[in-house]
């Protein structure tokens, strides 16, 4: 017997002792079979399904849905909406700005008020400038105008954009800062 034959002889000989021994899988198997034997599968009972009924749709009866009346309807009550919208904002784009509406209101502090000829005026500083302030007079970045002047604080109302992007009107108050001036020596 030439070497390489003697080699192939033995390996098959390990290859058949190896496949006689067990493989320690056999109790699951048995309880594998048990089951299977046991156990029934559950069916549920599946309803019958609705008979479906066709309906003819009368064309001269009612409302064309694809009518282009509709869409124009549609579209006219959305562009109210914008219109209406922009009421709000197109009186504030047209008139000429102030020079407080360059600076952002959280730059301004009302410092003062008087009465000057009955007129409530508040006194704001801006970048170390001071500003007299009139009902109607407009401040900030946001098209802010004063409605009211106290001697505690400015009410303002701003238009802004809201998160749809709609023009909404709010109403803020710059109230007086007390004590805020700078110490002299």
């Amino acid at each position: 017997m030439t070497r390489g034959r003697f080699q192939a002889a033995w390996l098959a000989v390990l290859l058949a002792l190896g496949g006689c021994g067990s493989d320690g899988q056999d109790e699951l198997r048995a309880w594998m079979a048990q089951l299977r034997a046991t156990t029934k599968p559950r069916a549920l009972q599946i309803t019958e399904p609705k008979q479906f009924v066709p309906t003819d749709y009368p064309a001269n009866s009612g409302a064309d849905p694809f009518s282009p009346q509709k869409l124009t309807q549609a579209l006219r009550r959305d562009s109210g909406q914008s219109a209406a919208n922009m009421a709000l904002i197109a009186p504030e784009m047209a008139r000429r700005r102030e020079p407080l509406e360059a600076y952002p209101l959280d730059s301004m502090r009302m410092v003062g008020s008087l009465n000057k000829e009955g007129i409530p005026t508040a006194l704001i500083s801006v970048d170390k400038l001071l500003y007299q302030v009139r009902v109607g007079d407009h401040l900030g970045q946001n098209y802010g105008k004063v409605m009211a002047i106290n001697e505690t604080g400015v009410q303002l109302r701003e238009i802004v954009q809201d998160a749809t992007g709609d023009w909404v009107e709010r109403t803020i108050k710059l109230d007086l800062q007390e004590g805020s001036g700078e110490k002299k020596p």
